[in-house]
């Protein structure tokens, strides 16, 4: 069973290590793939949810995610309590099992098939990831029926922003919100604003359509199937032969990119 880790612990962090080793207690058949996100970058765990859950994946699939900054209440907690954890059922049969934090849910809410609480208390330790709720995905994963609650309103999760970093790659390629939409014209000059960094990019429907020390804004390699059956591409910033994060003084997840071009 292949299981997706998706959480803030840090890349190599002993967080990963403990959570990995009490999912494999209750699955013993889990095979367990890390994916860091940013600290408490809710948008970038969403975008990997969705990129990973909505294309094809292995039968009995199972993302589990783990970013809660615990935003939903900023009185003291008792209890170390938190945001609540959900399940999602998506058409590809994958199911997404985690914190609803921010934007957690929010590139698969309107595609999922189901989306429910699940049947475990939200307090009880500082490490609920580890203590709490790898025996909650187990049950849900091994399909016991009082493992999940009641559904969750779509109104209970926030839509995607529009026009901001959604996820940093290895390589500095900023992917962002911004929709593929074929209103830019190939090859025309796009100004682009991130923090107080100005850059110009070059439309192109491709990475690599521009020459080496060129920014290209075109299609990135994420992407999936909508809630209206359609394929959709998410933008993206590549700077040929350099790092675009570090160009534009490495912006963190979640900043607003202003634009302006001539169609």
């Amino acid at each position: 069973m292949l299981v997706h880790i998706i959480a803030d612990y840090g890349f190599g962090d002993l967080a990963f290590a403990e959570v990995v080793q009490r999912i494999k207690f209750y699955l013993p058949d889990a095979e367990p793939i890390l994916t860091p996100v940013p600290p408490f970058a809710t948008i970038a765990a969403g975008f990997c949810i969705a990129q990973l859950g909505l294309n094809e994946a292995p039968a009995g699939t199972i993302i589990y995610h783990n970013v809660a900054p615990r935003e939903d209440d900023e009185q003291a907690r008792a209890a170390n309590a938190g945001e609540r954890l959900a399940f999602a059922r998506l058409p590809t049969g994958v199911r997404v099992i985690g914190v609803n934090a921010g934007y957690a849910y929010s590139f698969v809410r309107d595609v999922a098939e189901d989306l429910r609480w699940a049947a475990v208390p939200a307090e009880g330790s500082q490490f609920r990831s580890r203590d709490l709720f790898p025996q909650a995905a187990a049950a849900i994963a091994l399909g016991q029926p009082d493992a999940i609650a009641e559904k969750i309103p779509a109104s209970d999760i926030p839509d995607v922003p529009q026009n901001c970093i959604a996820y940093i790659d290895g390589y500095g390629n900023l992917k962002t919100t911004i929709k593929h939409d074929g209103k830019i014209r190939d090859g025309a000059a796009v100004h682009l604003q991130i923090g107080d960094k100005e850059m110009q990019a070059i439309a192109s429907d491709g990475s690599f359509a521009v020459e080496s020390g060129q920014l290209a804004f075109a299609p990135g390699s994420s992407g999936w199937t909508n809630a209206q059956g359609e394929e959709m591409r998410w933008m993206e910033l590549f700077l040929r032969g350099g790092n675009a994060w570090e160009s534009f003084a490495r912006p963190s997840v979640g900043t607003s990119i202003q634009m302006d071009y001539k169609s």
